[in-house]
């Protein structure tokens, strides 16, 4: 954030931008992206986000990732810790984005989210927007 000059404020929208979706339609897009951790979700939570989103596949670090942890350690926390996160504070993640260098600025713009209901669910897609005024 001291590089971009930005400091967050609550209700912020925290886009992650990877260049992950550059790999979409490939395997390698499975494990492209850093991930995020368990730390540095509750980081954003606990400032006030509670809308995120990440060009990778998922919010979390990619599944090999978390299967050589979890093998390593034997520790099942590690799986999906950035999700499970949402339990100490509650947030919205949105994964599999893309486009966000189109964006063209670190911030300074609004984003809309646009969510498709379905019924019964506990998770779905929306069509996210971002507004730039010029």
């Amino acid at each position: 954030m001291a590089r971009i000059g930005y400091t967050l404020k609550p209700l912020d929208i925290v886009l992650v931008q990877t260049g992950a979706d550059a790999a979409w339609g490939t395997a390698e897009y499975l494990v492209k992206g850093p991930g995020m951790t368990r730390e540095s979700t509750l980081y954003l939570t606990e400032r006030g986000v509670r809308v995120v989103g990440i060009d990778a596949w998922s919010w979390d670090r990619p599944l090999p990732f978390l299967a050589r942890e979890f093998k390593e350690k034997g520790d099942p926390k590690v799986i999906w810790e950035a999700h499970f996160s949402g339990i100490e504070i509650g947030y919205c993640h949105m994964e599999k984005m893309a486009n966000l260098a189109a964006i063209g600025r670190p911030y300074g713009f609004t984003v809309c989210c646009y969510p498709i209901k379905i019924k019964g669910a506990s998770a779905g897609w929306c069509r996210p927007v971002a507004i730039i005024n010029t």
